[in-house]
This record gives C-alpha cells, structure tokens and sequence, in this order.
C-alpha cells in the first residue's frame, strides 16, 4: 500500500501537565456544571458510524464500498447544468436530527427562514445514516456520471476526501458565498484532501474523547486507561469508527495518527488486537452507546461530544473527559454532486448557514462544533450557558489538543476499514 512514512523526531502521546488538555477538561467540567436540567434543546442521537457502519448492515457496506476504480470524473468527463434560475428548488441530504426542528417535530425553523427569504422550495431527506452505508447507494451513479438525485449531501471528511478524489463533486462558487468565504473559522478552510475548500463546506463539526458515569466509576483520565483498568474491564465500549478509535491506538504506541507508516499501523493493529482479547470492551458502537451509559450497563465509553452534552442535559453524572492523549477532530462537510441541477441553489443555502445568526441557532440546537466566525458572539442572544462551550465554540489553544487520522487513498482507506473489521469481529 502506498502510506508515506511517518515523520523523523520524537513523538508525544498528547499533552500532558499544564496544558491545553487539562485546561480544556477544567472548561468542559466548569460548562457542563452549568447545563443539568437545561430545558428547550432537543437531543441529537443518531448512528453516526463513519467507518463501519458494515455492522448495522451485516457487512455489506464495506463490500459496497469497493470495486471504485476506473470510475475517476473531471470537469470534463462529467459535465453538469445548472438549472437554478429556472428551478427554484433543491434537494438536501444530511445525517438524522443534524438541523434544528420546532418543539412540536417535523419542522425546521431555519430551514423555512431560508426558503422564505430565497423562493428556493428544499426537500430534506435525513437519509445519511453512516458514510458507508450512504456511500453505497451513490457510487454507481457518481462513477458513471449520472444524477443521485440531490443537490447537497454531508460526508465526513474521510469520505468526503474520497469523492473529491474520484472527481465527483462540483466546483463551488465563493462569489455566490460571501459568508462563507468571510466566517469559515480558520481551521477548517484549507483541509489537504480538499486544498482552499474548492468542493466542500463544512457543515458542522465534533470531537471524540471519554465519557464516564459517574454514579459507577471514578474520572478516566485516559484511553489508556479506558482499555487498561482493571475496575472497567467488560463495562466499556470504543466506537466502531476505525478512524476515531485506532487514532487513539496510534497514540499509546507513540505514533502520530495523521501520519504514521505501514510498520506503525500494523503495530497499532497488533494492539487493538491486545486490547480485545483482553475482554476489557463490552462491545463497539456507533452512538448507541448513550442509553447503557445512562444505565450504567456501560461505565465508561469512547464518546463522541455532542451526544455527551446532550445526555448531560438529563444525566448530570454523565462526564466528558479530555483524554491525555488529546482528542480527535472531524468535520462532516457539505458538497454539490456530479450532475446536481441545483448548484446555486446549493451555494445559496450554503451561504445562509454561515450568517452568524443562523450559525447560533442552528448551533444551540445539535450542540456541535460550529465552523463560523461570529456565532459564538449571535449565542449569548439566544442561550449564555452555550457562549463559552468549548465543545461548541473552541479556542485555537483549545484545538492544540485534537488530532485527525491520516488522510489516504481510497484503497488504503477500504483496507484499513477491512483488517479494523477483522480485529473488532464485524
């Protein structure tokens, strides 16, 4: 396979002492004090399996996944019209309870703002179950150049790269994105598997650390502790995301997780190996994790931050913990297909999710990560207790403690998803 070796000098596995770990836990645990019984936010709960969602399909996403090759696109090879002036209409594909809905259900407050101010009628489909499993359905259509039928969907970054590369997005218009070009925090806009964002919007994005419930078991400062204590053997779950957990496992090998070599994976995998044969994990999940940590049947669990502010809100004895290892960082990602007819239209609601206003409420509802300048300060008109989160608005300091998983191709990334499966027993 072709990984590049990972970099000389010496390695961290995270910060540790007086750091912006620590600081970042002692923020978390003072916020989180301040959300118990928080009432008019609704949760979000969903699968959000990014790598393995073969689980919930009896491994057939991962075999859907393959066979990619020969179906690369260009601009030229797959040429796409825009019909937007004459359609006032667009179709929008993302993860379930990823928008803000009304207290009732069914219906989404900013998303009518946006079709009230533009004309343009949206159909929003809530058919993003995991990465792969959404993958499948798509693949044929992008690799022979034919419509999916959406104008919009939202990947994570891994697999958001691996569309780019196959050539099968649309380049986006910043002229017709102000907002975007001008409130894209930072460290979103110049990712290496989509340089500039020439084809991707961030539309939210997370971090994955710890959580523990408190009623059962004492702070879990770290992954390593997490799969090592003996007090937590078989009362733990690590997700079956590959890229989450064996980012963890690069990490207590020493390795760096966004660039480490063949030698170094197979290391990491020989570990994950160590670590479920010793029967410390329960089990893997995708976010299905939340209901026997509320239990207590889990007592500790590789989590994802919004679902912990959410069960926080009903639980207060459910912790977030910034592991010393540090955390990892992802991002899901809007982009416009190959053959989409609507791509101003696209680009226009692109535009309306970065007014920070729009930004705040959408924000104050999923509890994510928001990706735009000046949200933070639109929060404290809606809800101070979330003005200063930092799992919801962090400080660069605060991203000092986060890591990504290397980015690869799309066969290293299939094989990597492959011989996860094979030591987690998917």
């Amino acid at each position: 396979m072709n990984r590049p070796s990972a970099r000389g000098g010496s390695r961290r596995r995270g910060p540790t002492g007086d750091s912006s770990a620590d600081r970042l836990a002692a923020e978390i645990a003072a916020q989180f004090a301040t959300l118990g019984g928080r009432p008019g936010f609704s949760r979000r709960s969903f699968l959000r399996t990014a790598g393995v969602s073969a689980l919930a399909l009896g491994g057939g996403g991962l075999l859907a996944a393959c066979g990619t090759e020969g179906t690369q696109q260009t601009a030229e090879s797959c040429q796409s019209t825009d019909i937007s002036a004459e359609e006032k209409e667009l179709i929008f594909s993302n993860w379930p309870l990823y928008l803000d809905e009304s207290d009732e259900g069914g219906t989404y407050p900013t998303l009518e703002d946006f079709q009230t101010q533009t004309g343009i009628a949206v159909t929003y489909t809530t058919d993003v179950n995991g990465n792969n499993e959404f993958f499948a359905k798509v693949r044929n259509q992008l690799g022979a150049c034919e419509s999916t039928g959406r104008d919009i969907f939202v990947l994570t970054d891994w697999m958001a790269a691996r569309v780019i590369a196959g050539g099968w997005t649309q380049e986006l218009d910043m002229g017709n994105m102000p907002n975007v070009e001008a409130n894209l925090v930072d460290s979103l806009r110049n990712p290496s598997w989509d340089p500039g964002r020439k084809n991707s919007v961030p539309w939210q994005s997370g971090l994955t650390g710890i959580a523990y419930n408190a009623k059962y078991t004492g702070p879990v400062a770290s992954f390593e502790e997490l799969v090592t204590r003996s007090d937590l053997k078989g009362k733990i779950s690590l997700l079956s995301e590959m890229g989450d957990t064996m980012g963890f496992v690069l990490k207590l090998i020493g390795s760096n997780p966004n660039d480490f070599s063949d030698d170094e994976w197979a290391a990491a995998l020989a570990k994950m190996e160590e670590i479920v044969s010793s029967g410390q994990v329960r089990r893997f999940t995708g976010n299905d994790y939340t209901k026997p940590l509320n239990k207590g049947d889990l007592v500790a669990c590789e989590a994802w931050s919004g679902d912990v502010i959410a069960m926080q809100y009903d639980n207060p004895d459910i912790k977030f913990v910034v592991p010393t290892e540090g955390m990892a960082l992802w991002s899901d990602n809007m982009m416009v297909p190959n053959k989409a007819d609507h791509k101003a239209n696209a680009e226009a609601l692109m535009n309306y999710y970065y007014d920070p206003a729009v930004a705040a409420r959408l924000a104050a509802w999923v509890n994510y990560i928001c990706p735009v300048k000046g949200a933070e300060e639109e929060m404290a008109k809606l809800d101070e207790s979330l003005v200063g989160n930092p799992l919801i608005f962090p400080t660069a300091d605060d991203l000092a403690a986060t890591f990504s998983f290397m980015a690869t191709d799309t066969k290293t990334r299939e094989q990597f998803d492959k011989e996860f499966n094979q030591v987690i027993g998917a």
